[in-house]
């Protein structure tokens, strides 16, 4: 269970910022804003969240609204669009989705933002401090919460993508390159909505 360490390194108010789908091959990547309001969050809830990839999907969904219903949290969601992963590169994309999602916070205009802690080692820069945290859904509430929101959003936009485009599996695989992604490549092709500047994609392409 993640803990407030990191939360307390200010008096003021700090927002947590993960991403998912940074490794996918098909779809968007999303990322989520969390700011705790007084750091105060119900025993029960505090002791459900926790890194979003220990957990069952009905749990995380479970939580996920649990945080989107609670008033003590302010989230904000972002993404980038496949057009923009190929354009700027997954790195640069993956820092675009992480402002709009802190541009999208709600009531962030009436807070008084000190820090920013992102998950991982690299981060865009913000106008207030930033700190990357490796492993930070382990260690920050905030980050663990961001983490569950945005793994919950991706999940229902790849699900909903593989209604359009059945047979790659994505509403399992989320467009991650699994086996039978691979498979379906071979025999389907590549879709609009495949990173086309991501290689195992762009090797298919070449031989068409």
């Amino acid at each position: 269970m993640p803990d407030f360490f990191f939360e307390n390194y200010t008096k003021g108010d700090v927002v947590g910022i993960d991403e998912v789908g940074r490794g996918s091959w098909a779809g968007p990547v999303v990322s989520c804003a969390v700011l705790i309001q007084g750091k105060k969050v119900d025993g029960d809830l505090f002791n459900l969240i926790k890194d979003s990839k220990e957990m069952s999907p009905l749990s995380r969904m479970s939580i996920y609204k649990k945080i989107l219903y609670n008033k003590s949290f302010h989230v904000g969601v972002g993404l980038s669009s496949v057009e923009e992963i190929d354009e700027l590169n997954i790195q640069e994309a993956t820092f675009l989705s992480m402002k709009r999602a802190f541009n999208n916070l709600r009531g962030l205009k009436y807070r008084n933002i000190e820090l920013v802690l992102v998950d991982g080692n690299k981060a865009p820069k913000f106008e207030c401090d930033v700190r990357c945290i490796i492993k930070g859904d382990k260690k920050s509430l905030s980050i663990s919460s961001a983490s569950i929101v945005a793994k919950v959003t991706r999940d229902k936009i790849m699900i909903k993508l593989s209604d359009k485009f059945p047979g790659y599996g994505w509403e399992t695989n989320m467009g991650y390159g699994t086996l039978k992604h691979k498979n379906a490549l071979d025999k389907l092709g590549v879709n609009k909505f495949h990173r086309k500047s991501f290689k195992p994609i762009k090797n298919i392409l070449k031989k068409e």
